[in-house]
């Protein structure tokens, strides 16, 4: 039994990507605490979720978001801290733009509102997944490999670039080679099916029971590949800003948890934020210019990028907001005859 009790305890003691064990299983732990809470107490029922609701919501996970922040910043240092928040907050932005591709995903699949939480949320389980061996491989290169931060570096001031040029025109989803390779090999129902993403029904040929696919199965794959593509521009920039694996995870995953509690208040107005791209696009910019900077003028204080950061998210949101507002129609004076 103490031998049992010693190993159990120099393996919760025992480093992992530069962190205990101990740590990291505290953080899942919170995660599935969160989850737990938002689908099996919140959102037991299927229902509508208004703006109120998810601006509510949205708000008590940056709450806890911050207080875990400040944890960090307490724990291991004050430009750790701020490395936290200044990750937090990019990817917390960056996340954003994801919510245009969500919203075009549930409008072609004409899911309504009340169905789309679930797909959300079970897309989150993914995406915990996924993320993690993203940045596990990112944690690899860098280590074995410094000048990759380089090729970070230029892709994010490509990407940035890129945006800046990018047409504002949405796509056709019905063109997605992705959705017309899971067509062609799932059998799927014309229509929803409640929230069920599977279901057995009569095959056509010869009646006999088959499982199929429901177009609600379908908009979550392509959620979760909508999830996969941001990571490819979200995970370099990160890295960018530092190279520890348990700051980028738990910033990752926390601002991906308030962005899908976020996604009811801001879809309801994504007309609203045209300019914010603009503001992203500099920030991806400016954070794969400072590993070159580096070279030229030093290492850039953690306490600016962060006030950069939020200095363009909060213009580019501040323009949208202002610049899309409806505009009152003069009244028209009214002559007697």
């Amino acid at each position: 039994m103490d031998s049992i009790l010693a190993v159990s305890t120099a393996f919760v003691s025992s480093d992992f990507l530069g962190k205990p064990v101990w740590l990291w299983g505290a953080f899942m732990a919170l995660v599935a605490i969160l989850l737990t809470l938002d689908l099996g107490v919140l959102h037991r029922e299927q229902r509508d979720i208004g703006v109120a609701e998810s601006l509510a919501l949205s708000a008590g996970y940056i709450v806890i978001a911050c207080i875990f922040g400040g944890w960090v910043w307490w724990q291991y240092g004050a430009t750790t801290g701020i490395d936290w928040y200044t990750g937090f907050f990019v990817e917390k932005s960056l996340s954003l733009d994801n919510v245009f591709v969500i919203a075009l995903i549930f409008g072609y699949f004409a899911i309504p509102r009340e169905y789309q939480h679930r797909v959300l949320f079970w897309g989150i389980l993914g995406v915990i997944i996924l993320r993690g061996i993203m940045i596990a491989l990112g944690a690899a290169l860098v280590s074995e490999f410094s000048w990759i931060l380089y090729v970070f570096g230029a892709f994010l001031v490509l990407t940035g670039i890129k945006m800046l040029m990018a047409s504002s025109k949405p796509k056709d989803l019905a063109d997605n080679p992705l959705l017309k390779l899971l067509k062609r090999h799932l059998r799927v129902t014309p229509g929803l099916h409640g929230q069920r993403f599977f279901v057995r029904q009569p095959r056509e040929a010869d009646g006999k029971p088959v499982l199929w696919a429901t177009p609600l199965f379908l908009a979550l794959v392509l959620v979760e590949a909508a999830d996969l593509v941001f990571a490819v521009d979200s995970v370099p920039a990160i890295f960018a800003i530092t190279q520890d694996p348990f700051v980028v995870y738990t910033s990752n995953i926390f601002a991906i948890l308030g962005l899908r509690a976020l996604y009811f208040a801001l879809a309801a107005m994504i007309h609203r934020f045209h300019y914010l791209k603009y503001a992203l696009a500099a920030v991806l910019i400016f954070i794969g210019g400072k590993i070159f900077l580096v070279n030229i003028i030093g290492k850039i204080p953690a306490a600016l990028s962060l006030g950069v950061t939020l200095g363009l998210i909060a213009t580019g949101i501040v323009a949208s907001l202002l610049l899309t507002r409806p505009q009152k129609k003069n009244p028209v004076a009214v002559t007697e005859p």
